[in-house]
């Protein structure tokens, strides 16, 4: 039986040790690494006007309530993206997990439009309005510190009202909710690197005061 497979089996679910000349070595998982796309949010322009009431009525599932919503939810499964449909041709997505997904989604849109004989574009182009990423440090952090210790500037901390602490960067231009578990939240991206670089430039500071 080789040493790696003696660890407890309650030690390998969180941390990987590597056996090397006679000590074990806790080799954690970056926290650039454990960032995961949450949701993406696009707009996009299909065409300049579309009958809502016509386009509930003719796809399936379809659902317009002028009263609460001023426009048409199509949800689609595969991928699992939602696209509220207005009558300017606007159109917001939003559920996407990954770009290739949100291109996915509006492609399937495209077509499902122009199979109604709308004058849909043969190309669909999408802007990203919000890319909201989660990402997890691995251990706790304390926010009191880093509420001290960050730019009071770009910190709102009131644990009274919210659990975490917002603190709002210009490069990459994004909001970052820390909690004190060590998860984070990042939103405000236009592209998935914003986030990674948020997460190298938080640990960039905390290390730096000392607080990591």
């Amino acid at each position: 039986m080789s040493r790696l497979n003696c660890i407890p089996p309650r030690c390998r679910p969180t941390q990987l040790f590597i056996y090397c000349s006679g000590a074990f070595i806790n080799v954690k998982v970056k926290p650039e690494d454990s960032l995961k796309i949450e949701n993406i949010v696009a707009s996009a322009k299909v065409t300049d006007y579309l009958d809502l009431p016509a386009l509930a009525s003719q796809i399936k599932d379809a659902e317009y309530n002028k009263k609460r919503f001023p426009g048409v939810v199509i949800r689609m499964q595969e991928p699992k993206i939602a696209a509220l449909v207005f009558g300017s041709g606007k159109v917001v997505l939003t559920g996407a997990k990954s770009i290739e997904s949100l291109s996915e989604g509006l492609e399937i849109l495209g077509n499902l439009l122009r199979g109604l004989h709308i004058d849909i574009p043969k190309k669909l182009s999408y802007k990203i309005q919000n890319i909201v990423t989660s990402a997890d440090f691995g251990s706790g952090i304390n926010l009191n510190k880093i509420a001290v210790g960050f730019n009071l500037d770009r910190i709102e901390y009131e644990p009274e009202q919210f659990p975490g602490l917002v603190y709002r960067l210009e490069n990459p231009k994004v909001v970052v909710l820390l909690f004190g578990s060590g998860k984070l939240i990042i939103t405000g991206g236009k592209e998935p690197e914003d986030a990674r670089k948020a997460v190298q430039k938080i640990l960039t500071d905390l290390k730096n005061l000392g607080l990591l």
